[in-house]
């Protein structure tokens, strides 16, 4: 997070509470939030997209909107624990000052983690529009060909003898040679960065989905530090004396962040990125031992088998630092 173990602003920067240099990591710098109505360039570009592209022009169009909503949740997110810090240490209260510092600071993250997520969606939108500009290229390969269609046959109806139907034809020939090529061009692209942009959403979600798992939970950790038995008005209040327990487990969500990996065993890996249901896991289990209690020799085959198929290594994802990106401080004044 390039901050502490604390989320507080210091005294000279109090007054721009809200703002963070981690708010915008990954904020793209060619998005606006002006010109959502109205006519625009980008409504002028929709309107001129080839037949074959408008569908997925829209789609592209519809997640830039969506990425942006991803960004915004982002950026409240950090306010909102900024402001429940401060909050917190006007409370007069030694356990809320620092109990609501420290749930900041998680929540602070899970706002990062939304940022993060914003940032794979832009990418994975990036991938799609290799496929909308291939069917661009491939608009004028298909009204050529048409267009030498409907004129052969015009002219076949009017002037079957016409010497100009063998021209046309020849013409007809060639197209449809090189809408061939255009053709198996955009079938091999679509399948292959339609497969490579939802891959890259989907397990930025599963990124997504498991750290704020891991955040949340520790948010958890944190609250049990908090004392909420009733006191009786002109008791003493009892002291606070959880701030080291409160710092360990920042640093325990930072140390699970930094070794979290991506787990896709039985999902992606010797299936062919086909996942079996678990019934028909059930149905391999009960063959297999069928085959053991009936063929002395099956057992050797089958042990080669599990050999063949062993499962591919765990990959691992997110960033480069795989962590919290707050840096550790031996202690912290609340």
């Amino acid at each position: 997070m390039q901050r502490a173990l604390s989320i507080r602003s210091s005294k000279s920067t109090r007054s721009t509470s809200g703002n963070s240099p981690t708010s915008t990591s990954h904020s793209r710098t060619t998005k606006s939030s002006g010109g959502r109505g109205g006519f625009s360039l980008s409504s002028l570009r929709g309107s001129i997209q080839p037949e074959l592209s408008k569908r997925l022009y829209r789609l592209i169009k519809s997640e830039n909107n969506l990425i942006s909503s991803y960004e915004a949740a982002g950026k409240e997110r950090l306010s909102i624990a900024t402001q429940l810090s401060e909050w917190g240490e006007h409370t007069n209260d030694e356990a809320i000052s620092d109990v609501s510092d420290k749930v900041g600071v998680i929540l602070s993250e899970i706002g990062e983690q939304e940022d993060n997520y914003a940032h794979a969606l832009d990418e994975s939108r990036g991938v799609l529009k290799t496929i909308r500009n291939t069917e661009k290229s491939v608009q004028p390969s298909r009204d050529g060909r048409n267009k030498l269609v409907d004129e052969i046959g015009k002219l076949k109806s009017k002037e079957p003898e016409s010497a100009r139907l063998v021209v046309l034809e020849q013409e007809l020939v060639r197209a449809e040679a090189e809408n061939m090529v255009a053709e198996a061009q955009l079938r091999n692209i679509t399948r292959q960065k339609l497969k490579e942009a939802y891959q890259a959403e989907f397990l930025a979600t599963i990124e997504r989905a498991e750290k704020q798992v891991i955040l949340a939970k520790h948010g958890l950790r944190l609250l049990e530090l908090l004392d909420d038995t009733p006191i009786v008005p002109g008791d003493a209040e009892p002291n606070y004396g959880q701030s080291g327990q409160a710092r360990q487990i920042l640093n325990d969500a930072e140390d699970d962040l930094r070794d979290w990996r991506l787990d896709l065993d039985g999902v992606l890996g010797g299936t062919g990125g086909k996942s079996e249901s678990p019934a028909r896991e059930e149905d391999h289990k009960e063959e297999k031992v069928q085959d053991e209690n009936t063929s002395p020799v099956a057992t050797t085959g089958q042990q080669g088998e599990q050999q063949t198929l062993a499962p591919a290594p765990t990959m691992s994802g997110g960033n480069g630092n795989g962590g919290l990106n707050m840096q550790k401080v031996a202690s912290v004044g609340v």
